[in-house]
């Protein structure tokens, strides 16, 4: 058999016939395409990425093929697994990512402060672990469209090992294989300098300061510049704008931004390694205390993981318009009109421009009346709009003068554009409006203008998202004033594609007072999502306690259970907001409800370890001994997840430590042992657990200790009556056991 864990033991070559016909294509790469795939064998998703063979060198797959088993070796929770080969495609097999490329991601969703910083400290590990290898295997292709996202949007390297520094390599035909894959952004200025070393570990370092800064900012680096602009400003020291991290950020930011300059050095040997900054963005994730997916026996994530995984809302952007590096022979004069207007020489562009520039159209539909706007020069527009140009012109996504003039926050430029006759109803390919990018941005000055010039206050992008929701989310309380002072009541509780209200914004990211603005005008705190949640669901889950008090003034509904089954105090329970737990429970939240899965809050809490958590349930009349799926109980997932701290609270509590689960008949001992958590047993035991008792396959804790080699263990079962002559299902006797593992500290012990 192939497959054990989930993990693929070595790599193999599949046939086309291994996989299901229908073959969904998920993304094309420069050389090929990647496919969503379903191996017949083993029922689970694949990706499969195809090589288009006349665009790669001659030697890339053949070299993909002899180091594919090398490659399919290297496993980690931070990198994607790669399963095998397809000869017949011309493919890799490898793990899917359901979420695809971070590339994507930062591109269609806002990411809120402690996933971007969970997202770098990940993608470091993953690249820790590469260079932690002997040799180093260096990545030379990192970039965010090679850092792909699981169900739970974890972080996973991949396309680590298809591109390597060949002895003898020239350093020209290196940087051309670099460059045909779009990674120019990447590229630290030593591999296009003089230096004839092959590139290092630093190479890697510096392209992770590049990730970090695009995480940051949710841009990408050097957008709209030639290959030549980037290389000439990499080469003298330039680098990514700093000041486009957004101002409302937290200060552990600036390490953050501390790391990343250290990491896109100059000088090579200035650069840390790897080891250094896994520890240093640790640090600052914990700070920010993200919480990780949760694991559970016989049960997967499937049903627990959160329908608002630290990302609400579409975040729109648009390509400003870039001023051309160098003209064209075709469009010299053009292009010289747009120098001016570069190099803000505004007086030569109103004597030079004709009419002849105004009707003429640029690189993606883009007018003058666009680069004019993106230039900022109130007059330059005015002149521009004299000679006819057409003051609702649309680039080929749509956006008109007036959105770029309101994403500048140009409020002279706004005022002059709608003076001349812009739609301020106009959309752009998404129905973003300008009165969406304005909200968006909370400005209001903005807002007002676009208002009283007919901008329709509960137009719908094509999720269905308004103004208000967007403002809401951000949390721009004069925007959502003003807004409300446009809209009708019912527009109060829109809702948009996935069925979330203002409200429900407003209570997922904390914002207190425009919460309780909605509610005075009558938003129902009551109202449910897609997935049946309410306001009070999402604040509860993310530790938003000002917005939980609010809503529970306001009459909320405390046990209204979402798809899953989920109330808002399991959800506290699992995050570990004790004091938001504490407002419910006084607020008459049940805490015994069930999940589907059949988990109590109680069980929630133990299965992270939060131990307070546990502690205030059981205070106010949690069941310590409540029964879940199979059987388990919070002290199962406790030992399971090896959490001692919260094994002892439960068994000081009066949990039961000899209960047998359902399905296996395992007691916490026995978990415990597996879990190898050496303080748990000692709790168990000191609580009086059965150190003999057995489960369906009649193996003992002392079996299960001996299997695992723990010494500490056995010695303490030992001490406490184990009985080393016990047989399992099997007839082996925990010496029987310890033999075949090898573990021979073990069989000492018990030969004695």
């Amino acid at each position: 058999m192939d497959c054990i864990d989930g993990s693929i033991q070595q790599s193999r070559n599949f046939k086309k016939d291994d996989f299901e016909a229908d073959w969904i294509k998920v993304a094309e790469c420069r050389f090929g395409q990647v496919y969503q795939v379903k191996l017949k064998v083993w029922r689970v998703k694949c990706a499969l990425k195809s090589f288009e063979t006349s665009l790669c060198a001659t030697n890339f797959y053949r070299r993909i093929i002899d180091e594919a088993s090398d490659i399919a070796k290297v496993k980690f929770k931070y990198i994607v697994s790669i399963y095998g080969l397809c000869s017949e495609a011309t493919a890799v097999v490898m793990e899917y990512m359901s979420n695809g490329s971070l590339n994507n991601l930062l591109a269609s969703h806002t990411l809120m402060w402690p996933k971007k910083f969970q997202m770098i400290h990940e993608a470091s590990m993953g690249m820790n672990f590469l260079h932690s290898m002997k040799p180093p295997l260096l990545h030379l292709n990192l970039k965010t469209s090679n850092i792909l996202l699981d169900d739970n949007l974890h972080v996973k390297i991949s396309d680590f090992g298809l591109i390597r520094w060949e002895e003898g390599m020239s350093k020209k035909s290196f940087m051309e294989n670099l460059t045909a894959r779009g990674n120019i952004s990447y590229i630290p200025p030593e591999t296009f300098t003089q230096c004839s070393d092959p590139p290092g570990t630093t190479f890697d370092v510096y392209s992770f300061g590049i990730v970090i800064w695009e995480i940051l900012t949710q841009q990408k680096a050097y957008a709209g510049c030639s290959v030549t602009t980037v290389l000439l400003q990499v080469s003298h020291g330039k680098r990514p704008c700093v000041e486009m991290i957004p101002e409302q950020k937290p200060h552990e930011c600036d390490q953050m931004i501390s790391i990343m300059r250290q990491c896109w050095d100059q000088d090579h040997r200035k650069r840390p390694q790897f080891s250094d900054t896994v520890r240093r963005t640790e640090a600052l994730s914990e700070v920010l205390k993200i919480p990780g997916p949760i694991q559970c026996h016989n049960n997967g994530d499937e049903g627990q993981k959160s329908n608002y995984p630290w990302l609400v809302s579409p975040v729109h952007k648009i390509a400003l318009p870039e001023m051309p590096d160098l003209p064209s022979d075709d469009q010299h004069g053009k292009d010289n009109i747009l120098s001016l207007l570069s190099k803000k020489d505004f007086g030569s562009f109103r004597q030079s421009v004709r009419r002849e520039h105004v009707s003429a159209l640029f690189s993606d539909k883009k007018s003058l009346l666009h680069y004019t706007v993106a230039s900022r020069d109130a007059e330059s527009v005015e002149h521009v709009l004299s000679l006819g140009a057409d003051v609702n012109c649309m680039t080929a996504k749509g956006y008109t003068p007036l959105i770029i003039a309101v994403l500048h926050r140009l409020h002279d430029i706004i005022s002059l554009l709608l003076e001349h006759g812009a739609d301020a109803t106009q959309g752009d390919e998404d129905q973003w409006t300008a009165l969406h990018f304005a909200a968006q941005n909370g400005d209001d000055r903005a807002v007002r203008l676009l208002l009283d010039k007919g901008a329709v206050a509960d137009a719908r992008e094509k999720a269905g998202w308004m103004p208000l929701h967007l403002a809401c989310q951000n949390g721009h309380e004069t925007v959502v004033r003003l807004l409300l002072s446009r809209l009708s009541e019912e527009a109060v509780g829109e809702r948009e594609a996935q069925g979330r209200t203002p409200l429900h914004l407003a209570s997922a990211y904390g914002h207190v007072n425009i919460a309780k603005l909605l509610l005075s005008q009558g938003a129902d705190p009551n109202a449910i999502d897609c997935s049946l949640s309410t306001p009070l669901h999402l604040s509860a889950e993310e530790g938003h306690n000002r917005v939980v008090r609010q809503l529970l003034k306001n009459g909320v509904n405390t046990d209204s259970a979402d798809r899953r089954g989920y109330t808002p105090l399991h959800l506290a329970a699992l995050r570990g907001h004790t004091g938001i737990c504490r407002q419910l429970l006084s607020n008459k939240s049940s805490h015994d409800s069930k999940t589907l899965q059949g988990w109590t809050p109680m069980h929630l809490a133990a299965l992270r370890g939060h131990e307070t958590t546990v502690l205030q349930l059981e205070s106010q009349g949690g069941c310590v001994n409540a029964r879940g799926e199979n059987g388990w109980t919070p002290l199962h997932l406790a030992c399971h997840q090896s959490e001692p701290e919260v094994v002892a609270t439960l068994l000081t509590a009066k949990a039961d430590p000899n209960v047998a689960e359902d399905s296996e008949g395992w007691t916490p001992l026995h978990l415990a042992c597996t879990s190898v958590s050496f303080p748990s047993v000692l709790h168990l035991i000191s609580h009086h657990a059965d150190v003999n008792a057995v489960n369906s396959g009649k193996a003992t804790p002392l079996h299960l200790a001996a299997q695992h080699g723990c010494i500490p263990i056995v010695k303490a079962l030992l001490l406490n009556g184990a009985d080393r002559t016990l047989l399992d299902s099997s007839g082996s006797t925990a010496l029987n056991v310890a033999q075949r593992r090898e573990k021979w500290e073990i069989v000492q012990l018990l030969e004695k």
